[in-house]
């Protein structure tokens, strides 16, 4: 029996609180802009949070290395032990050396360098820019991925 034949809807559900329509709707995921952020790293917290954004961020990111040393690439993987002597992140370095593994006890620092390749490219927007160029009378559309640098 469906709910509008168990009488759990009237002909119009509309605004009420088991309306299909609302119920299949789910908000978003609101993302932060992290392009050119420096992350405080004082605290052992701050940092794995730090490193879990950094982990989501599509773009490049660059670490410093408690010796000095920097490295800047992509973060592909990491894995979170018991300690941060037992956790590391996996990188893809932008000058197209090896990947490497980097300890999480070895970071000193982090700055989200390069741009977020996945900003903006929700379905939304590409429905969005779609219907634009439809409604300005283009056929034959095609939306093409944008170039990478």
């Amino acid at each position: 029996m469906s709910g509008r034949e168990s009488g759990r809807f009237g002909s119009s559900s509309a605004g009420r609180e088991g309306d299909p329509d609302t119920l299949e709707v789910v908000p978003g995921c609101e993302r932060k802009n992290l392009q050119d952020s420096v992350p405080s790293l004082e605290s052992p917290e701050e940092l794995y949070a730090a490193l879990d954004q950094a982990f989501d961020y599509r773009g490049d990111v660059l670490v410093t290395r408690k010796d000095g040393s920097t490295i800047e690439g992509y973060v592909f993987d990491r894995s979170r032990g018991k300690t941060s002597a037992d956790s590391y992140l996996r990188l893809l370095p932008k000058d197209g050396s090896p990947r490497m593994s980097i300890g999480y006890d070895e970071i000193a620092g982090l700055a989200f360098t390069g741009r977020d390749m996945a900003a903006g490219k929700s379905w939304e927007a590409w429905v969005e820019h779609y219907w634009s160029k439809k409604a300005a009378g283009e056929t034959n559309i095609s939306l093409a991925p944008e170039k990478l640098e």
